[in-house]
């Protein structure tokens, strides 16, 4: 049978599906999700097995591609989602970890590559230039891999611990991108101008960071002026207002990744219109191109390049998880005093620096880059492929128990602190209801209900314990929920429901 469009449908649907059902078996066993997303790749790949796709694939470009538009939305919707008021404490802490750590990071990381070829007799010597650009490839953190962990065990993080993390995690892939552009212009140019490499180096941070601050505050005026008819238009208007952060700032000479992040982080600590619903379809749409971006990058991989690097693979691993990261961590964080970060928290921050679908996108750059070493670069790739998948192994299924063993971890949040998310305004409308026993909605499910589209179920205390209601909840006699509505009016038509 040729290849159809009708096939290639088919075959994209049986990979997602395969990759949400895999992804609920680890997160109910604490693994991270998207590692099971990068094996279905790996499965479906032309080295798979027999009984399964085999799908041939090695375009990095069109790779490369879906990496760049799966970060616009992970980032965009990291942003959205970030709370200025718990970002604010610890933003210096972050800034330095994103900018300081991560240069840190890439350079302790690439000197140990380069010095790997000196005294493994069997690892070719790569000139110093090449070993920096692996070390800037590796020097960023996965943040949705972190958290889809620390979701799955209900683990919550004292001191501030979750921002920090989130904030980092959203703003260092930016600098992890400028310093392996940086390092492959250095490699690939004729001639190297140091002065212009740094100026443009931080020219790339100043307007992508100044960019995506002015374009998040002007899209708050375009969202609540434009008036749409349609609901679903909004959404589509917040995509377009994502594209224009990342394509116009890289245009002006800024970090599109950078401008990204800053203009969903400005917009989503603002009031506009749709905004609770742009945020749960924008967290839809972010894990869509999660699974999509780790399927892609499973494809890529060809395993039996892999095993002629496992051990230099483990090495470079240990080395960046054990000494690199803290090294870069504690360093960066040297300015700050003990009273605001103990050891202990920098000791977690530390363990966390989880690689993820990143480092295998930016890997990509140097391969389809025309003046680049053909060898170097797929050695990279591979490498880069691995050590990420160690990460998410070996990390990523340890944080709950590390979180324990240094004692960082608490319960998730009270009930107010997850109201609170719900709340926009002074217009919003909270109130309690109880279910009695004459209630029409007993052992019915919430997406049975036909609620109004502007109120919101936003939570149910059942037996003294609080649950974060979905669509097949079913409501139970004595349950207790909050309600929440954009006005009096709205609550006045949802209480008709529960009378």
């Amino acid at each position: 049978m040729g290849i159809t469009t009708e096939s290639i449908v088919f075959v994209s649907a049986v990979l997602l599906f395969l990759s949400i059902i895999a992804g609920k078996t680890g997160y109910r066993f604490g693994m991270p999700t998207l590692l099971f997303f990068l094996v279905v790749g790996i499965f479906a790949g032309s080295e798979g097995p027999n009984w399964f796709l085999q799908i041939s694939f090695n375009n990095y470009n069109t790779a490369q591609f879906i990496g760049i538009v799966a970060l616009n939305f992970i980032l965009f919707s990291g942003g959205l989602s970030t709370k200025w008021q718990e970002t604010k404490p610890i933003f210096l802490q972050g800034l330095s970890l994103a900018t300081i750590g991560v240069i840190l990071t890439a350079g302790i990381t690439g000197c140990l590559f380069y010095y790997l070829g000196v005294f493994i007799p069997s690892f070719p010597q790569f000139s110093f230039l090449e070993s920096l650009l692996f070390g800037a490839i590796v020097s960023s953190t996965d943040a949705a891999a972190v958290f889809s962990v620390l979701r799955s065990k209900k683990l919550g993080l004292k001191n501030n611990l979750k921002p920090l993390l989130e904030f980092e995690s959203g703003s260092n892939d930016p600098m992890a991108y400028i310093l392996t552009i940086t390092c492959i212009s250095l490699i690939t140019a004729a001639r190297v101008d140091l002065g212009n490499t740094i100026i443009r180096f931080i020219t790339q941070l100043i307007l992508g960071l100044g960019f995506g601050f002015g374009w998040g505050r002007l899209s708050q005026h375009i969202m609540n002026h434009i008036k749409l008819d349609y609901e679903g238009l909004y959404f589509v208007l917040v995509i377009a207002i994502m594209f224009f952060s990342f394509s116009i700032a890289h245009i002006i000479g800024g970090n599109g990744f950078l401008s990204v992040y800053i203009t969903g982080l400005t917009l989503g600590n603002l009031n506009f219109m749709h905004r609770n619903s742009v945020l749960k379809v924008f967290d839809g749409f972010a894990w869509l191109m999660q699974i999509v971006l780790f399927l892609t990058l499973g494809l890529l991989v060809v395993p039996s390049q892999l095993k002629m690097l496992i051990g230099v693979g483990l090495i470079i691993s240990l080395f960046v998880i054990i000494f690199a990261r803290p090294f870069a961590v504690f360093t960066s964080l040297v300015f700050f005093k003990l009273k605001k970060m103990s050891i202990i928290d920098r000791l977690f921050v530390s363990w966390v620096g989880l690689k993820g679908a990143v480092p295998i996108v930016f890997a990509t750059y140097p391969m389809i880059e025309a003046n680049f070493n053909p060898y170097v670069s797929q050695t990279i790739f591979n490498l880069v492929f691995f050590i990420s998948s160690i990460s998410l192994i070996v990390q990523g299924t340890t944080i709950p128990l590390v979180a324990k063993f240094l004692k960082v971890d608490e319960p998730m949040e009270d009930e107010v602190g997850i109201l609170e998310r719900f709340i926009d305004d002074d217009k919003t409308v909270l109130k309690e209801v109880k279910i009695t026993k004459k209630s029409i909605v007993i052992d019915r499910a919430l997406h049975e209900l036909d609620l109004p589209k502007n109120i919101i179920i936003a939570m149910i205390s059942r037996n003294k314990k609080f649950i974060i209601p979905d669509g097949a909840t079913k409501l139970l006699e004595n349950d207790r929920i909050k309600i929440l509505a954009e006005d009096k009016e709205s609550m006045e038509a949802a209480m008709k429901f529960f009378e």
